[in-house]
């Protein structure tokens, strides 16, 4: 076969340090517009940005051209050092070690749109921990509740 053809909708999940509530209506839209534009630029259409005070959610086509730790890397280090730039509350702003990145049906895209749109309706009723709690479980995830808070 001449061609590789690749179609990985990822549905990612990263928080603040700490999860620290850095994320408010004074910077978020510009935050996600800097995550989805780093994302195009990176070669991995970013189809759906959003989140809550202390985490984001991305859904993407992944490039057949990166690694995910890579993409993943670049994402929050460019974003990082962007936030900083934005005034001295941010001075001290930094994303969690990991991440989570889950696979997505094609079938499935318009459901996880909706869900990326609905944050903080949805983290009214239910807090961060206990959301990427469900995403483990759901997609069969083992861990170790000691590492993944950070």
């Amino acid at each position: 076969m001449g061609q590789s053809l690749v179609q990985n909708y990822l549905h990612i999940v990263f928080s603040t340090k700490n999860r620290k509530p850095y994320i408010n209506s004074s910077i978020d839209e510009k935050l996600y517009a800097y995550l989805s534009g780093t994302c195009n630029e990176l070669e991995s259409p970013c189809l759906s940005v959003g989140g809550y005070k202390d985490h984001v959610h991305l859904l993407c086509k992944l490039s057949k051209k990166l690694a995910l730790t890579t993409f993943l890397s670049k994402i929050k280090s460019s974003s990082s050092k962007w936030i900083k730039t934005n005034g001295a509350e941010f001075s001290n702003f930094y994303w969690q070690d990991g991440y989570g990145a889950f696979s997505v049906n094609p079938t499935e895209v318009n459901l996880v749109i909706d869900y990326i749109k609905r944050q903080s309706e949805h983290h009214q009723k239910k807090t961060f921990q206990d959301e990427y709690r469900a995403f483990l479980k759901k997609y069969k995830v083992d861990y170790d509740e000691k590492y993944i808070w950070d």
